[in-house]
C-alpha cells in the first residue's frame, strides 16, 4: 500500500505552492513571488560569507534573464550568523560592493521554527532546506523545478540550463 501511495505521489510531480508566499522587501512593501509571471530563483544570502562574491553572479543572472521574465530574489538571513546587523547595512553593502538592483527581502529566517512560510513549505513538501548561505531554489508556476547548494554558481551551467528549460 505504501509503495502505491509513494508511486502515486511521484507520478503527480513536484508539489505546487497552494499559498502565496509574500516576503517583506528591503525597500519597503511586499514581494509576492506567486504574483510573478515567470521562473523565480530564490537565494538565501549573507554579507559576511565566503560565498558572498556570488552576489556578482546573481546580478548577472538578474540582468541576463530578468528581461526574459526570470526573477532573482535575494533573501538575506542571519540563520548561519553571517549577516550584517540591519536591513540598511545589508542594502548599503550590496549596492556599494556589488551594484545590486535585484529584488531583496528584509533579513529573514530560512530554517528552524521561525522560518519564513516559503521555507517551511519547501522543507515540508520537498524535504529541502538551506544547509548554508547561498542555497538556491528555482520555482516555475508555483512548483519547485530544482534546488542547488552553495557551491553551485548562479551563472554556471547547471543553473543557466535549468533557467533556460524553465523559460521554454
Amino acid at each position: 500500500m505504501l509503495r502505491s501511495f509513494t508511486l502515486l505521489c511521484f507520478l503527480c510531480g513536484p508539489a505546487a505552492a497552494d499559498e502565496r508566499f509574500v516576503f517583506a522587501s528591503i525597500d519597503g512593501g511586499d514581494i509576492d513571488i506567486a504574483a510573478h509571471d515567470g521562473p523565480v530563483l530564490v537565494v538565501n544570502t549573507a554579507s559576511l560569507c565566503a560565498f558572498t562574491p556570488q552576489y556578482d553572479a546573481l546580478q548577472d543572472v538578474h540582468e541576463t534573464f530578468g528581461t526574459q521574465g526570470v526573477m532573482v530574489l535575494a533573501v538575506p538571513s542571519d540563520d548561519f550568523r553571517q549577516e550584517l546587523g540591519s536591513e540598511d547595512e545589508v542594502k548599503d553593502f550590496c549596492e556599494v560592493q556589488f551594484g545590486l538592483t535585484l529584488p531583496m527581502t528584509e533579513i529573514t529566517h530560512v530554517r528552524g521554527p521561525q522560518a519564513h512560510p516559503f521555507y517551511t513549505w519547501l522543507a515540508r513538501e520537498e524535504g529541502w532546506a538551506p544547509r548554508w548561505n547561498f542555497n538556491k531554489a528555482l520555482l516555475d508556476e508555483g512548483r519547485v523545478v530544482a534546488t542547488f547548494g552553495s557551491n553551485t554558481h548562479p551563472n554556471g551551467a547547471q543553473i543557466t540550463r535549468a533557467l533556460g528549460d524553465a523559460l521554454r
